[in-house]
């Protein structure tokens, strides 16, 4: 009989079944940490398949229901809401109206799920005529001009029911300029969810499509990051930190592991991360195509994005992602 090896540390002795690995498991989710990101249109009865995304849909604010429902079922509690406006203008006025789409629908949302935790998105692309996610100077998006529409916007959307906003516009000074707003309206409470680390990244094509918000000319290099940068994160970050930001957020998150570790390690804020359009849509098509096993792969992605560092997991796949942690699957 072959003498054993005297091997001290056995790693493999941790791995030898399901109840063990569990147990010994470093990375843990919970449903409560996943938000739903979800498209609202105008109109009537639409439940409209989103070409790009497949499986995702725009609701009008009438159809709602029967996804924030099955989202309730299925245990996630949060959704973060992007509207659709039928007018677009050079400003943006859909964005910040007491009447405009997204306002509708958080208003829809209380009614029907008010359990439900409702996040705005901030943002000016949806809205203004051009698709640029502020006002204009000629070809150039104007910082300053254009952060009193946000806090605007920020502003009607917890005036309609919102439990905390989220800016995307990546504006200088845009946390402060909506902080400002909320407290002296009396809205001290609202937690501020900002994109503080967000790049220009070709993993956003699908949401354009979804959002009808690609820009008509140019791009938003101009202030969206550099996806070379890290430095320029870790910046954006502690400026944001600085005007009272309460949530910090990576977008997107796949391609971005090192830098959500970063800002979880740097700051004492919680991090969110966001799995986007192109992440969603890569691994549908792929699935669909036979070459992956779908439900594993996001398993897998979710898992890599709470190891490196999120406590909040913003993703279209939400539902299913809930469903495997209930499964004992992943968590």
């Amino acid at each position: 009989m072959e003498k054993n090896l005297e091997l001290v540390r056995r790693p493999r002795r941790l791995r030898g079944n399901s109840v063990l690995r569990k147990m010994v498991r470093e990375t843990r989710m919970d449903r409560s940490s996943l938000v739903y990101p979800m498209f609202v249109t105008e109109g009537t009865n639409i439940k409209e398949e989103i070409s790009s995304m497949m499986g995702q849909y725009r609701y009008s604010v009438d159809r709602m229901e029967e996804k924030l429902t099955e989202l309730c079922d299925a245990g996630v509690t949060s959704v973060m809401l992007f509207g659709i406006p039928d007018q677009k203008d050079e400003v943006g006025s859909g964005a910040y109206a007491q009447d405009g789409i997204v306002q509708k629908a958080f208003r829809r949302a209380k009614e029907v799920c008010p359990e439900l935790y409702l996040i705005g998105d901030v943002c000016m692309c949806e809205y203004t005529s051009h698709g640029h996610c502020g006002v204009l100077h000629g070809q150039e998006v104007d910082n300053d001009k254009t952060l009193e529409l946000l806090a605007k916007t920020a502003l009607s959307q917890v005036q309609a029911g919102a439990d905390m906003v989220a800016p995307s516009d990546m504006m200088d000074g845009r946390v402060a300029a909506i902080r400002r707003m909320l407290d002296q309206k009396g809205y001290i409470q609202v937690p501020i969810m900002s994109y503080s680390v967000k790049f220009a990244s070709s993993f956003y094509g699908p949401f354009r499509d979804a959002a009808d918000s690609a820009p008509a000319f140019g791009d938003r290099k101009s202030y969206q990051m550099d996806y070379h940068n890290r430095r320029e994160a870790l910046k954006e970050a502690a400026l944001d930190v600085e005007e009272g930001a309460d949530i910090l957020m990576v977008k997107p998150a796949m391609a971005y592991g090192d830098l959500i570790r970063e800002v979880k390690d740097r700051t004492n804020l919680p991090v969110a991360a966001y799995s986007v359009s192109g992440e969603y849509s890569m691994v549908k098509t792929t699935a669909k195509a036979g070459f992956i096993d779908e439900t594993s792969v996001m398993c897998e992605m979710a898992a890599s994005a709470f190891r490196a560092g999120t406590d909040i997991y913003i993703t279209y796949f939400a539902q299913e992602l809930a469903k495997c942690i209930e499964e004992g699957r992943i968590g």
